[in-house]
């Protein structure tokens, strides 16, 4: 049985990561917590080893067509490699109860972030399909469409990078939800970009998670993380698959319905359990 949950939950992890290129390790932990009964901060290590390897796969399928900014994904990366041990440390020192909601905490702000931005992110898309280049309130592109570097665009993306590297320490996430907005409507990258260069930042900065995990002696169990990771690329091939078939706007509003549903769950198992 734990066999066979390991492999749906790693494959509800991965269909999200293709769908989205980033949130579905938001779900990772509270599957492994209430459906499989692994301690939290074990749960935390499992999701980075897993959603990392996942994102890789994902990353490299999308770099051998084409889309992925790997210097911009780089930015973000370096400071997010600096973030996850900072945040791996706070969370063995925070008691798991608080840890928990904390994250269903995390999961409500990712929920209405995502709501709000799928329309500006159809929206950025329709801009640079129109005339290759376009303006964010940072950063901004050339005739090419080539990002142009200065040093507020590069403080923006290494701060967003920190950010996004203490979730991914703190909470076993892999930050796409972070990632692929601020992309999109901070460096005006079109959504197909956007979806490769997340899944190169969460494989890089997980493995500076999982590394601090393993640094602040916690275990990552082989046996489940295995199927966990089998589970996610089928769902990551599926997902990707099935973005090119339906709207991003309507995926996305779905996905946040479940992540409420999740949070919800996971609240009512701390308070009333």
């Amino acid at each position: 049985m734990i066999i066979l949950l390991s492999l749906i939950f790693g494959l509800v992890v991965g269909l999200s990561l293709g769908l989205t290129g980033g949130g579905g390790a938001i779900f990772a932990v509270p599957l492994l917590v209430y459906g499989l009964g692994v301690p939290a901060r074990e749960a935390i290590g499992i999701s980075l080893a897993a959603v990392g390897a996942t994102s890789l796969v994902g990353f490299l399928q999308r770099w051998r067509i084409g889309q992925v900014e790997i210097g911009t994904g780089l930015l973000f990366a370096v400071a997010g490699m600096v973030g996850a041990p900072l945040g791996a440390w706070i969370a063995g020192r925070l008691p798991e109860t608080m840890l928990l909601m904390l994250f269903a905490g995390l999961m409500v702000i990712v929920a209405i972030r995502m709501w709000q931005s799928s329309p500006a992110a159809a929206s950025a898309e329709a801009i640079l399909a129109q005339d290759g280049s376009a303006e964010g309130p940072t950063c901004r592109r050339d005739a090419t469409g080539t990002l142009i570097l200065t040093s507020p665009c590069a403080m923006l993306l290494l701060t967003l990078g920190l950010l996004t590297g203490l979730l991914a320490g703190l909470f076993g996430v892999g930050g796409g939800f972070v990632i692929v907005p601020a992309l999109i409507l901070f460096s005006s990258m079109s959504i197909h970009r956007a979806v490769g260069t997340s899944l190169m930042v969460i494989a890089l900065v997980s493995v500076s998670g999982v590394i601090a995990h393993l640094a602040a002696g916690r275990d990552i169990p082989l046996d489940i993380t295995g199927l966990f990771l089998v589970g996610g690329l089928a769902g990551l091939f599926a997902g990707q698959t099935i973005s090119k078939r339906l709207s991003g706007t309507v995926l996305q509003r779905i996905f946040v319905v479940a992540i409420l549903a999740v949070a919800g769950y996971v609240v009512v198992q701390n308070l009333l359990f």
